[in-house]
């Protein structure tokens, strides 16, 4: 499957395997599970967060892991927001501290909310 990550002026097209999305499923349980306890998102702590707003926190990880030139990480965020989401295509990173301003959107460009 793929995911384009939009941040700023770049794209960067991630391709995940089903084998990467299937295996990672553990993986998936155990943030959702880290998550379920509240999470801080830019100047705000989100009790609860939503599907939407679990993907967003995915993508600011997904962020880092693209500036630090970590793959693996890379594959594990993008397959978290494939796996949680489906008909995501497109994640539009914000890159001004504030994720809760990350687009989700399907592959045509037409937003998932």
């Amino acid at each position: 499957m793929r995911l384009d990550i939009h941040v700023e002026a770049g794209t960067y097209p991630v391709e995940v395997s089903e084998e990467t999305l299937a295996g990672g499923q553990a993986f998936f349980d155990k943030m959702d599970r880290d998550m379920d306890a509240g999470w801080k998102m830019g100047p705000e702590f989100i009790e609860h967060p939503d599907r939407y707003q679990r993907a967003q926190i995915a993508a600011a990880r997904l962020l880092l892991a693209l500036e630090s030139r970590n793959e693996g990480l890379v594959q594990a965020m993008a397959g978290y927001i494939l796996a949680r989401l489906p008909g995501v295509g497109q994640v539009h990173v914000d890159t001004t501290g504030q994720p809760l301003n990350t687009e989700l959107c399907r592959a045509d460009g037409r937003p998932l909310e």
